[in-house]
């Protein structure tokens, strides 16, 4: 090998966390060619996982691994989020899964393309984070935090900005960037009832006591959709949360008319959503 070939690999190693994957654009503007790539491919110094994507000889390829490189080394505004970003921070453990685990992911774009095709034990579930909020731009948030891409002196949990968080990841450490339990849990209310059921939603509100009123505020008058916001304030309500007397309900828009969200359901009046018959307390 010469030393100019042994530099070039040596720069990959550098740039390119083990484990972790870039995508043939990603290692062509740090001046790897096509033909260098397949002759590291064919001498064991790169997978391909992906027909256009690489990375350096790990273990199992784990969907962290994935986000973490979609965020970290493509720097694209993605993160883990709803039911997923509920899961890593504990409040979903307990819910019932059934088939192959889904993993949802927002973003204020688009995935790569290459992403669905790899070969993994879950699958990702892509939602449109812009449909849900108007200011609270996943990308607005990700360019104002830290971007190394471990932990080092940085707190696992730390707030990036507003409704994102931090959360190491790995045997390095690596951040994964994801929902707090506040922005995920209106992201999970807007998949009620078609892909959560509200017996889902009730149960894992239940564990939601801790939430930040400020915070929440913020997302609410943020929020577009209508059915999200009553039914968010519906399940507080239910629980008796004390962080609810907090919430300034004159400055969210919670719009007007009635929303039929569960056919054959009984209408809430307060609220005017229409609610399974055996969850509603009111009249």
């Amino acid at each position: 090998m010469t030393e100019q070939r042994r530099q070039k690999l040596n720069q990959l190693q550098q740039s390119l966390p083990e484990g972790l994957l870039a995508d043939a654009a990603w290692l062509k503007e740090k001046g790897y060619s096509s033909a260098l790539r397949s002759q590291y491919v064919s001498a064991g110094w790169l997978d391909q996982p992906a027909r256009g994507v690489y990375r350096r000889p790990s273990g199992k390829l784990q969907w962290q691994h994935v986000l973490i490189s979609v965020q970290t080394l493509l720097k694209m505004p993605v993160i883990a989020g709803g039911r997923t970003a509920l899961e890593l921070q504990g409040f979903a453990h307990y819910l019932p899964l059934g088939g192959m685990q889904e993993v949802h992911l927002y973003g204020d774009g688009s995935l790569p393309s290459w992403v669905h095709k790899l070969k993994l034990d879950i699958r990702f579930v892509f939602h449109n984070a812009r449909k849900l909020f108007r200011e609270e731009r996943i990308g607005w948030a990700l360019g104002s935090g830290n971007r190394n891409i471990q932990a080092q002196s940085i707190p696992s949990n730390a707030s990036i900005q507003g409704s994102l968080t931090r959360q190491a990841w790995g045997h390095w450490d690596w951040l994964l960037v994801l929902s707090t339990p506040e922005r995920a849990i209106l992201e999970l209310l807007d998949e009620v009832p078609q892909k959560e059921t509200f017996h889902q939603a009730e149960m894992l509100m239940g564990g939601l006591r801790t939430l930040r009123p400020s915070r929440l505020q913020r997302l609410l008058e943020d929020c577009r959709s209508v059915k999200v916001k009553r039914l968010f304030l519906w399940f507080a309500e239910r629980h008796g949360f004390r962080w609810l007397s907090k919430i300034k309900r004159e400055c969210i828009d919670l719009g007007k008319g009635k929303r039929m969200l569960v056919r054959g359901g009984k209408l809430d009046s307060k609220f005017l959503i229409t609610v399974p018959e055996d969850m509603n307390d009111r009249g």
